[in-house]
């Protein structure tokens, strides 16, 4: 997988800013019609790396090892070289071929973020509020966005005059050619800051933590996107926030598990609650719930709760509790004990099992009987 880090000469936590800038100078230095046809291999290498690392959902995959572009990365360097083509030729040819026709705003909009949160299970089956803590490009409190530090309006650019271009003659193999490029000092904007705020350094934005809140739907999964509005990055020069996307991971809980709209639980209960049947209260995430498990259960038998699972998403209908009984058969009993089950066995002899064991695909649900199982254990 290629170093595009390496490719614009940057280090792995570089800022926006810095990419940015790494490129504009890369893409002048090796542009095939300023550099030589030699240069147009590391033209593209500059602007696939500039294509990754310029995009926070890219630049997330490739930081876990993952490269967002196709395996074929020639064929997707060449197709993002491309696409961006009316910007790379208006940045060297933009007066002759109507490229850019005035400076950059410092205001410009955000970009979205992404960003992830875990939640209890019971805050999927109901819904609620949760916080959620994320380091964001947010408005400059120093200088409240403007960029300077004592709030002055910045001025014409000395350099190109307040048009954010600036005017070469360049050689080509078409011959000599008027190149319009953005005008280094002061990037494009055709003014400058006389007085940058040293918190921000003119941009009118820092990357601080910030605390939001996020209302959970009743019904996500795990693998769920939020998506919240204007709460992304906040844009250059106090520009107004991208969206915020929040993708929702769901934690494992200890008692209940989830399969689609419906919580399932297992309890396990003693021999004779399930020979005789029995009353008992099991926990469930409405508060403690009777359940009466009938006479003659057998193992993996199974009880539902109607309306107690998670709440459809978009919907106020809920799906189920489904119990399943995990019946506990005595591996060790008293000589009282096996006489009582010997006798329970002799008076119901006719409704056994006959001493060949039944055979059961696996497919079936159905296990062996209690009073099998207690033979088995008496052997």
């Amino acid at each position: 997988m290629a170093d595009y880090y390496e490719t614009l000469g940057l280090s792995r936590n570089a800022t926006d800013d810095e990419i940015k800038k790494a490129y504009r100078k890369l893409s002048r230095k090796y542009h095939p019609d300023l550099a030589g046809p030699e240069f147009e291999d590391k033209f593209k290498e500059v602007n696939t790396a500039y294509e990754v690392l310029s995009d926070p959902d890219k630049r997330s995959m490739y930081d876990q090892g993952v490269d967002p572009l196709s395996p074929g990365g020639g064929a997707g360097a060449y197709g993002a070289a491309a696409g961006d083509f009316g910007d790379i030729f208006n940045s060297f040819f933009g007066s002759a071929f109507g490229g850019q026709s005035g400076p950059i705003s410092r205001t410009q909009p955000g970009r979205d973020s992404l960003a992830s949160m875990t939640i209890d299970l019971k805050i999927a089956v109901f819904g609620g509020t949760e916080s959620l803590k994320a380091t964001l490009y947010s408005v400059c409190d120093a200088c409240s966005g403007a960029g300077s530090a004592d709030g002055s309006a910045p001025v014409t650019c000395p350099d190109c005059h307040g048009s954010g271009s600036v005017q070469r003659v360049v050689r080509t193999m078409l011959g000599q050619m008027m190149s319009s490029q953005p005008c280094e000092r002061c990037e494009g904007f055709g003014t400058i800051i006389e007085n940058p705020c040293a918190s921000c350094l003119g941009h009118g934005r820092v990357k601080k933590q910030r605390t939001i809140s996020v209302s959970v739907p009743a019904g996500v999964q795990d693998g769920t996107r939020l998506r919240l509005g204007s709460q992304g990055e906040v844009g250059e020069g106090g520009g107004p926030a991208g969206d915020l996307y929040v993708d929702i991971t769901v934690r494992a809980h200890d008692t209940f598990t989830r399969d689609g709209n419906d919580l399932h639980c297992w309890i396990r209960i003693p021999m004779t609650w399930a020979v005789l049947g029995h009353t008992t209260q099991i926990e469930t995430f409405d508060g403690e719930r009777e359940i009466s498990i009938p006479a003659g259960s057998q193992p993996d038998d199974t009880l539902t709760l109607n309306d107690l699972g998670v709440t459809r998403l978009n919907r106020t209908e809920r799906g189920n509790l489904v119990v399943h009984l995990d019946v506990i058969i005595p591996k060790k009993l008293s000589n009282q004990e096996k006489k009582l089950i010997s006798d329970f066995e002799e008076l119901n002899k006719e409704s056994q099992l006959s001493d060949k064991p039944e055979q059961k695909s696996k497919t079936m649900k159905k296990g062996k009987g209690f009073f099998e199982k207690l033979r088995e254990t008496f052997a």
